[in-house]
């Protein structure tokens, strides 16, 4: 809500909640031998006072700030087709990357953080809850289509953050000698903000990209679309994965319709 509340400071925004519980409860019947009649009642009680109670604090927030506010039917469990049809008319999702579905699994992102991530329809930003503020944008550039995209997205929506500098950190999937594009990147760079340089990281050293991050305070990573296939991030785990789970920084992913 501090990185809500920060872009409602530059300019009025108009904010809608979605709340799912973590379990479908009319399903709890089917998937044990046991009679869970009482149980189930208990169960739905405590999440519907569970989820008011969030709903109740995300109001109380929202008209302390002064933010415009709308709240989605409540849902029962995870509804990917929901997501899907309400990230279609959005600018953008935001979610915590800590709390996400955190009482199915703490290990982020989760089996869905990474259907969200894979779905939605428009760019997400994954929001620490450590969250601060913003000084400086790192865009994690490969060379591809994608990451440069991901920085045109960024820079139409968010134009309050051009007056901070600007790094290119060249994530390279394997071996070449020059930067792609680089005179073309800092052109369009120079364009946009204040101030660019491109730092030069082979992620082919297991943690090097990892730990320069760490050492910075107040960053927000821009990032292609998260797009692979479930098989091919098992294969090989995503760029986006690794940054989600070994540092806690603000994310935005981009999406290419």
């Amino acid at each position: 809500f501090k990185f809500i509340t920060r872009l409602q400071l530059v300019e009025t925004i108009s904010l809608k909640a979605l709340f799912f519980t973590e379990v479908a409860i009319d399903t709890l019947n089917f998937i044990t031998a046991v009679p869970v009649g009482g149980a189930v009642e208990r169960m739905q009680k405590a999440l519907k006072q569970e989820v008011h109670g969030s709903r109740d604090r995300f109001i109380e927030k929202c008209e302390s700030a002064g933010i415009r506010y709308k709240i989605g039917e409540i849902e029962s469990s995870w509804d990917k087709e929901r997501f899907v049809n309400e990230t279609r008319f959005a600018d953008l999702v935001v979610i915590s990357k800590q709390l996400f579905y955190q009482n199915i699994s703490d290990f982020q992102p989760n089996v869905f953080m990474r259907e969200a991530l894979h779905v939605s329809e428009c760019p997400v930003m994954i929001i620490p809850e450590s969250f601060v503020s913003i000084d400086r944008i790192v865009l994690a550039y490969d060379g591809k289509k994608e990451s440069a995209f991901a920085l045109k997205q960024f820079t139409q929506m968010f134009s309050q953050f051009e007056e901070f500098p600007i790094e290119f950190v060249y994530v390279k999937s394997e071996e070449k000698t020059e930067i792609p594009d680089k005179e073309l990147l800092k052109e369009y760079s120079n364009a946009h903000f204040d101030a660019g340089n491109i730092r030069e990281i082979n992620i082919l050293e297991h943690h090097s990209f990892s730990n320069w991050l760490n050492s910075l305070k107040n960053v927000l990573i821009i990032s292609g679309s998260y797009s692979r296939s479930a098989a091919s991030r098992m294969v090989k785990p995503s760029f986006i994965s690794q940054v989600i789970q070994k540092n806690s920084v603000p994310l935005f992913i981009a999406h290419n319709a």
